[in-house]
């Protein structure tokens, strides 16, 4: 629903209730379609246009690393929907991809003494805590499911 704001802007307003429902109606094959497609995109521009523009050989490792732990977890987005895992895991995979490539691909475009390298430095290791917190509810958390 919208309403109405001050100085006649309209806002989208979401119930909690309205965001859970959605959440769990979260397609989960396209997220992780969308994540792939862009670690393929992203390690693509690493292996040929960013060679280019970067000269330092860790930069350009650091991105490489950064697509594949993307690829690896876009997987991991689908295969923990489908197999019960608890619904936490789908969701901390792709917080992680964004937290933890999305940083690196940050740090490696971004200047030295570029402000924000302040910010994205810490959140790769947040990232990184989101994939290993993924993979725990995998292995330890299932769904509620009636015995078959």
């Amino acid at each position: 629903s919208f309403r109405l704001c001050g100085a006649g802007v309209l806002a989208a307003t979401v119930s909690p209730r309205s965001l859970r429902k959605r959440l769990r109606a979260m397609d989960w094959g396209q997220v992780s379609g969308i994540l792939g497609a862009s670690a393929v995109a992203f390690g693509a521009f690493g292996a040929h246009g960013l060679k280019k523009h970067i000269k330092e050989p860790k930069l350009l490792e650091d991105w490489k690393t950064a697509a594949s732990y993307q690829m690896i977890h876009a997987v991991m987005v689908a295969v923990s929907s489908l197999i019960g895992a608890s619904p936490a895991a789908p969701r901390l995979f792709t917080a992680g991809s964004i937290c933890f490539s999305g940083s690196i691909y940050g740090l490696v475009l971004l200047p030295q003494g570029h402000p924000a390298r302040k910010i994205l430095g810490p959140v790769t290791p947040l990232g990184g805590l989101m994939f290993i917190a993924g993979w725990l509810c995998m292995a330890f958390m299932k769904r509620g499911r009636p015995d078959r």
